[in-house]
């Protein structure tokens, strides 16, 4: 089934660039006009877990449950933040609405932490990839091994393993759409899985997949997938960047080869929008990720589905290049990084 559906949105009235960059300048003073933060509901219990030690770098996660339902077998999504491998963290405010509906409709939430391996590193381009992919490749093996630890306590948590769901955002989404291809074709960095383990599903929200041999292929069938990209994005390409055959490959270029293979997909493409659709989705959007999981994971129906969304009023918000933001992050004072991010929404 192939299903493309085009509709005009109205525009939401909350201040995406604040939401989208609150983990690189929650430490700052800001003048961007404050958003209502959404809490953590007070019937889920929070449980915080230490999953790997690696060298300096303590890995934690966290697990959302209902208090009244801490037993049972039910299924999970382990997700994944953003931050350009630079920064951000797993208990970020921005999230907590997704991870509350998640929750109420019935699903352990685990956020994690990862090693951020572009910290300092300025010169990521098409030409000089290395230092991207040593950073995905650390986040990959993390998330791993984060997958591992919740199968190892699947009894304590009440963890259905059939039923493990990754998502992601920005450099989140990159990480496990990345995890799911290198799982797929059998790679030896997915050794680590346990022999026959399978997620069941994806969500990236403006993800990608980093690849040194062209437009990626599966020796076997990935998991049914969801992916929002803005059709703007300048921070990680909705199409591809490719030089020779190494690339990244967005959310269009994927669902072009799930269509081609004819695996089970779904893309919502934001006309006109740009990074900000790697946090839109998880407050405006959250009906569809839910009917998608309950269509294409719990009915396990085979379908492909494109759909556009166009809001008439809106225009990208985030329109500074991944160079550019790299540069801000890495070697900008406060203000100045305050400043540019302004200049670069007027």
């Amino acid at each position: 089934m192939s299903v493309e559906i085009k509709i005009k949105r109205a525009s939401v009235n909350i201040v995406i660039v604040a939401l989208l960059f609150l983990p690189y300048l929650s430490s700052f003073s800001q003048p961007f006009p404050v958003f209502k933060e959404a809490g953590i509901n007070p019937d889920i219990l929070k449980q915080t877990f230490t999953y790997a030690v690696k060298g300096a770098d303590t890995l934690q996660l966290d697990v959302y449950s209902k208090v009244s339902e801490v037993n049972g077998k039910k299924p999970c999504i382990i997700f994944v933040f953003g931050g350009g491998f630079v920064i951000g963290e797993r208990n970020d405010s921005i999230y907590n609405t997704y991870f509350n509906a998640a929750v109420e409709h019935g699903y352990t939430m685990i956020s994690i932490s990862y090693r951020l391996g572009l910290k300092g590193v300025t010169n990521v381009s098409v030409f000089n990839s290395k230092p991207l992919k040593n950073a995905v490749d650390m986040a990959v093996d993390d998330l791993y091994d984060a997958t591992n630890w919740v199968i190892e306590n699947r009894q304590k948590l009440g963890i259905d393993t059939a039923a493990i769901i990754l998502s992601g955002s920005s450099a989140g989404a990159i990480t496990i759409q990345t995890a799911e291809f290198e799982r797929c074709n059998l790679l030896r960095t997915s050794s680590k899985l346990p022999n026959g383990f399978s997620y069941a599903s994806t969500i990236a929200f403006s993800g990608a997949i980093l690849s040194y041999s062209g437009c990626p292929r599966y020796k076997e069938a990935p998991a049914p997938t969801l992916m929002f990209h803005g059709t703007a994005d300048k921070i990680v390409p909705y199409k591809r960047i490719k030089f020779f055959k190494k690339g990244l490959f967005g959310a269009s270029a994927m669902a072009a080869t799930f269509k081609k293979n004819n695996y089970p997909y779904y893309i919502c493409r934001e006309e006109g929008l740009g990074h900000e659709v790697s946090v839109l989705p998880m407050i405006e959007n959250l009906p569809v990720i839910f009917d998608f999981l309950e269509t294409f994971v719990v009915n396990k129906k085979p379908y492909q589905m494109d759909m556009t969304i166009k809001d008439l009023n809106a225009r990208p918000m985030v329109t500074m290049d991944a160079k550019t933001m790299f540069q801000k992050l890495s070697h900008a004072k406060s203000q100045d990084v305050i400043h540019s991010l302004e200049e670069t929404t007027q």
